[in-house]
């Protein structure tokens, strides 16, 4: 029996994740969570032999949560279920230490045979998210952005979200210098000197959109 932690901020999409899960007789969830800190500190209390989150969380973010995971346990095992499609956000989910990620678009099937997959100890993506990751490897339209570590990605996204820098360290557990500093790193990696020219860059490269813009 494989014991899954599932980890959605919205409790109808868990309630469906989970009937979907519980036809399986290899697979139980054994503990929800709605934020990354309460997946946090659950996983703490009773090690689940999977994790499945979202990228987008209250707080800390699924990256963030899949990082934080991967300190306290090497071998977790985690398979990120998103809606993002951009595989940007792949590449810094796996880069981050998840072994799987499968876009929220895909098959229930697909979904099934990541869980199996990651749950092993092996790699699994959607098909959706393979094709898009083999297309960008391509190109070097965005070669820049793949250059920012998980840190510094995560911290790009709250900032051209309107996050504040305080709310950002509180955020990701980290002291408001050190975004300071990370905000300064990314702007030199990108090549732009302003915050407008980094919002412009987020919207370009599909970090950001803009009903996300407007919402933050």
């Amino acid at each position: 029996m494989i014991a899954i932690l599932l980890v959605d901020d919205h409790a109808v999409v868990r309630a469906g994740y989970r009937a979907l899960l519980a036809k399986q007789p290899d697979l139980q969830v054994i503990a929800e969570a709605a934020d990354a800190a309460e997946a946090y500190r659950k996983y703490r209390q009773q090690p689940a032999d999977l994790v499945i989150t979202d990228i987008s969380l209250p707080g800390s973010s699924g990256l963030e949560l899949v990082a934080r995971l991967r300190q306290l346990q090497v071998d977790a095992r985690i398979l990120v279920f998103s809606m993002h499609q951009n595989p940007l956000f792949a590449e810094q989910a796996l880069r981050a230490g998840a072994l799987g990620y499968v876009t929220k678009s895909s098959q229930p099937e697909e979904l099934l045979r990541a869980v199996r997959e990651v749950s092993a100890g092996r790699h699994a993506l959607s098909a959706d998210i393979a094709q898009a990751m083999a297309l960008e490897m391509l190109g070097d339209g965005s070669s820049a952005l793949r250059s920012l570590t998980v840190r510094e990605f995560e911290i790009l996204r709250l900032l051209v979200a309107g996050h504040s820098v305080e709310a950002i360290a509180a955020n990701l557990h980290i002291s408001p210098k050190t975004v300071c500093n990370c905000h300064y790193l990314i702007k030199r990696k990108l090549g732009v000197g302003s915050d407008i020219e980094l919002t412009r860059l987020a919207i370009q490269w599909q970090v950001l959109d803009l009903l996300e813009l407007a919402g933050g």
